[in-house]
Protein backbone atom coordinates (compact mmCIF):
# COMPACT_ATOMS: atom_id res chain seq x y z
CA UNK A 1 0.00 0.00 0.00
CA UNK A 2 1.59 3.08 -0.97
CA UNK A 3 0.09 7.14 -1.77
CA UNK A 4 -0.54 7.49 -5.44
CA UNK A 5 1.79 9.62 -7.12
CA UNK A 6 1.04 12.91 -9.11
CA UNK A 7 0.21 11.10 -12.15
CA UNK A 8 -2.34 9.12 -10.34
CA UNK A 9 -3.88 11.42 -8.26
CA UNK A 10 -4.35 13.87 -10.93
CA UNK A 11 -6.17 11.18 -12.68
CA UNK A 12 -8.41 10.58 -9.54
CA UNK A 13 -8.71 13.85 -9.02
CA UNK A 14 -10.02 14.46 -12.39
CA UNK A 15 -12.41 11.77 -12.27
CA UNK A 16 -13.87 12.61 -8.87
CA UNK A 17 -14.37 16.27 -9.83
CA UNK A 18 -16.78 15.08 -12.77
CA UNK A 19 -18.88 13.95 -10.40
CA UNK A 20 -18.12 16.21 -7.33
CA UNK A 21 -17.16 19.79 -8.53
CA UNK A 22 -16.18 22.16 -6.11
CA UNK A 23 -17.44 19.81 -3.56
CA UNK A 24 -14.13 17.60 -4.09
CA UNK A 25 -12.13 19.61 -1.39
CA UNK A 26 -14.80 18.10 1.06
CA UNK A 27 -13.75 14.55 0.75
CA UNK A 28 -9.89 14.63 1.91
CA UNK A 29 -10.63 17.82 4.15
CA UNK A 30 -13.30 16.87 6.29
CA UNK A 31 -11.75 14.99 9.69
CA UNK A 32 -11.73 11.71 11.03
CA UNK A 33 -13.85 9.98 13.65
CA UNK A 34 -12.65 6.57 13.33
CA UNK A 35 -9.82 4.73 14.84
CA UNK A 36 -8.77 5.44 19.04
CA UNK A 37 -6.13 8.29 18.30
CA UNK A 38 -8.06 11.11 20.37
CA UNK A 39 -7.16 14.22 17.91
CA UNK A 40 -9.17 13.11 14.70
CA UNK A 41 -6.98 13.09 11.45
CA UNK A 42 -7.93 13.16 7.65
CA UNK A 43 -9.00 11.13 5.05
CA UNK A 44 -6.51 9.99 2.44
CA UNK A 45 -6.17 7.70 -0.61
CA UNK A 46 -3.83 5.00 -0.84
CA UNK A 47 -3.34 2.61 -3.62
CA UNK A 48 -3.20 -1.51 -2.96
CA UNK A 49 -3.09 -3.81 -6.10
CA UNK A 50 -4.47 -1.17 -8.46
CA UNK A 51 -7.49 -0.23 -6.65
CA UNK A 52 -7.66 2.62 -4.95
CA UNK A 53 -8.83 3.22 -1.31
CA UNK A 54 -10.19 6.06 0.47
CA UNK A 55 -9.05 5.39 4.50
CA UNK A 56 -8.69 8.10 7.28
CA UNK A 57 -4.93 8.54 8.16
CA UNK A 58 -5.25 6.51 11.40
CA UNK A 59 -6.17 3.46 10.11
CA UNK A 60 -4.05 3.79 7.14
CA UNK A 61 -1.30 3.69 9.83
CA UNK A 62 -2.58 0.80 11.78
CA UNK A 63 -2.46 -1.06 8.57
CA UNK A 64 0.60 -0.54 8.18
CA UNK A 65 1.36 -2.98 10.70
CA UNK A 66 0.05 -6.03 7.93
CA UNK A 67 2.00 -7.37 5.19
CA UNK A 68 1.35 -6.60 1.77
CA UNK A 69 0.75 -10.02 0.51
CA UNK A 70 -2.05 -10.53 3.16
CA UNK A 71 -3.49 -6.78 3.39
CA UNK A 72 -7.06 -7.54 1.45
CA UNK A 73 -8.31 -3.74 1.96
CA UNK A 74 -8.12 -0.49 3.40
CA UNK A 75 -11.04 1.93 4.01
CA UNK A 76 -13.52 2.03 1.19
CA UNK A 77 -12.30 1.31 -2.37
CA UNK A 78 -13.37 3.80 -4.63
CA UNK A 79 -12.05 2.55 -7.74
CA UNK A 80 -8.89 0.72 -9.94
CA UNK A 81 -6.91 1.22 -12.25
CA UNK A 82 -6.63 -0.81 -15.57
CA UNK A 83 -3.87 -2.66 -17.69
CA UNK A 84 -3.90 0.44 -20.02
CA UNK A 85 -3.42 2.88 -17.22
CA UNK A 86 -7.17 4.52 -17.17
CA UNK A 87 -8.57 5.12 -14.03
CA UNK A 88 -12.42 3.73 -13.66
CA UNK A 89 -14.59 4.57 -10.84
CA UNK A 90 -16.52 1.18 -8.93
CA UNK A 91 -19.75 1.27 -7.12
CA UNK A 92 -18.13 1.05 -3.53
CA UNK A 93 -17.61 5.18 -4.51
CA UNK A 94 -21.28 5.63 -5.06
CA UNK A 95 -22.15 6.76 -1.37
CA UNK A 96 -18.82 9.08 -1.59
CA UNK A 97 -20.19 10.45 -5.05
CA UNK A 98 -24.13 10.87 -3.38
CA UNK A 99 -22.69 12.80 -0.81
CA UNK A 100 -20.87 15.25 -2.89
CA UNK A 101 -22.29 15.55 -6.26
CA UNK A 102 -23.11 18.18 -8.04
CA UNK A 103 -25.63 17.18 -10.51
CA UNK A 104 -28.37 14.57 -9.85
CA UNK A 105 -31.26 12.63 -11.65
CA UNK A 106 -34.45 11.19 -10.30
CA UNK A 107 -35.88 8.14 -11.67
CA UNK A 108 -39.25 6.93 -11.96
CA UNK A 109 -40.09 4.02 -9.76
CA UNK A 110 -41.39 1.20 -12.24
CA UNK A 111 -37.63 2.22 -13.91
CA UNK A 112 -35.26 1.62 -11.48
CA UNK A 113 -34.92 -1.80 -11.75
CA UNK A 114 -34.06 -1.37 -15.50
CA UNK A 115 -30.92 0.74 -14.62
CA UNK A 116 -29.93 -1.88 -11.48
CA UNK A 117 -29.73 -4.33 -14.32
CA UNK A 118 -26.99 -2.07 -15.60
CA UNK A 119 -28.70 -0.19 -18.40
CA UNK A 120 -28.59 3.47 -19.70
CA UNK A 121 -31.45 5.83 -18.07
CA UNK A 122 -33.87 6.90 -21.60
CA UNK A 123 -35.92 9.89 -21.11
CA UNK A 124 -39.25 8.05 -20.70
CA UNK A 125 -37.46 6.83 -17.19
CA UNK A 126 -36.55 10.14 -16.08
CA UNK A 127 -38.78 12.06 -12.55
CA UNK A 128 -36.03 15.22 -12.64
CA UNK A 129 -33.09 16.30 -13.48
CA UNK A 130 -30.72 19.03 -11.76
CA UNK A 131 -31.49 21.93 -13.83
CA UNK A 132 -27.91 23.16 -15.04
CA UNK A 133 -26.39 19.83 -15.90
CA UNK A 134 -24.85 19.71 -19.29
CA UNK A 135 -23.91 16.60 -21.53
CA UNK A 136 -21.19 15.01 -20.59
CA UNK A 137 -21.38 15.50 -17.03
CA UNK A 138 -21.18 13.45 -14.45
CA UNK A 139 -24.60 12.41 -12.26
CA UNK A 140 -26.21 10.39 -9.73
CA UNK A 141 -28.50 8.19 -10.35
CA UNK A 142 -30.82 8.40 -7.64
CA UNK A 143 -34.65 6.82 -6.45
CA UNK A 144 -37.62 9.05 -5.75
CA UNK A 145 -36.91 8.40 -2.43
CA UNK A 146 -33.34 9.71 -2.62
CA UNK A 147 -31.33 6.76 -2.21
CA UNK A 148 -28.45 6.81 -4.52
CA UNK A 149 -28.72 3.69 -7.15
CA UNK A 150 -25.51 4.24 -9.11
CA UNK A 151 -24.07 6.72 -11.94
CA UNK A 152 -22.84 7.89 -15.08
CA UNK A 153 -22.14 10.41 -17.68
CA UNK A 154 -25.59 13.04 -18.80
CA UNK A 155 -25.90 12.11 -22.33
CA UNK A 156 -27.98 15.33 -22.74
CA UNK A 157 -28.21 18.14 -20.91
CA UNK A 158 -31.51 19.40 -18.93
CA UNK A 159 -32.46 21.90 -21.37
CA UNK A 160 -31.97 19.15 -24.49
CA UNK A 161 -33.95 16.28 -22.47
CA UNK A 162 -37.12 18.79 -22.32
CA UNK A 163 -36.70 18.35 -26.93
CA UNK A 164 -35.89 14.96 -26.35
CA UNK A 165 -37.68 11.54 -27.94
CA UNK A 166 -39.05 9.63 -25.01
CA UNK A 167 -36.59 6.83 -26.38
CA UNK A 168 -33.77 9.10 -26.20
CA UNK A 169 -30.80 8.09 -23.80
CA UNK A 170 -30.59 10.81 -20.91
CA UNK A 171 -27.56 8.99 -19.41
CA UNK A 172 -24.76 6.49 -20.11
CA UNK A 173 -24.49 4.41 -17.83
CA UNK A 174 -21.21 3.64 -15.59
CA UNK A 175 -21.91 1.55 -12.47
CA UNK A 176 -25.10 1.06 -10.18
CA UNK A 177 -26.03 -1.09 -7.19
CA UNK A 178 -26.86 -4.10 -8.77
CA UNK A 179 -23.17 -4.61 -9.75
CA UNK A 180 -22.64 -6.10 -6.00
CA UNK A 181 -24.86 -9.16 -7.30
CA UNK A 182 -23.64 -9.39 -11.18
CA UNK A 183 -19.73 -8.59 -10.37
CA UNK A 184 -19.40 -10.05 -6.62
CA UNK A 185 -15.87 -11.67 -8.20
CA UNK A 186 -14.74 -8.84 -9.73
CA UNK A 187 -15.30 -6.66 -6.82
CA UNK A 188 -13.54 -8.08 -3.59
Amino acid sequence: MRPLDEKETTMVFEKLFKFTGPNLKHLLDRPSVEGPDPESGRYCLRLHKNRVFYASESLVRRATAVSRTRLASVGTPIGKFTHGGAFHLTVHALDLLAAHARRRIWLKPETERSFLFGNSVPKSALAHITENTKSGDGVVVMSMADVPLGFGVAARGAQDCRKADTNAVVVLHQSDAGEYLRKEEELM
